[in-house]
């Protein structure tokens, strides 16, 4: 099965994350890390109220790393391994401009 992450940073530079022969992470592995880069990076909750789903915070974090973390080999796969985990979908378009996460 096609396994892809692809990122659309602020600045519409794309970033393509092929994830078919990596060692895929846990559910669990992949909203931790998710939840310590949210941290590291500062980020903020996108609502209001505080609440925090799940594609917010893939959403969040890769507003966050930009361009520059997104370009780094090693931090880009792992958020899209994260990302693909704690999703639970293997291939999905990370849209920051839009603000949109989408199957």
């Amino acid at each position: 099965m096609r396994s892809e992450i692809r990122v659309v940073a602020e600045n519409g530079q794309e970033f393509r994350f092929d994830l078919e022969h990596a060692t895929p992470m846990s559910n669990q592995q992949g909203r931790d890390w998710l939840d310590a880069e949210f941290i590291r990076l500062e980020c903020e909750p996108l609502r209001p109220t505080g609440k925090l789903l799940l594609a917010d915070k893939v959403m969040v974090v890769a507003r966050a790393a930009g361009a520059g973390l997104l370009a780094d080999a090693a931090w880009g796969r792992q958020f899209a391994q994260a990302a693909a985990a704690a999703l639970g979908k293997p291939t999905a378009l990370i849209d920051v401009p839009a603000m949109s996460v989408s199957f």
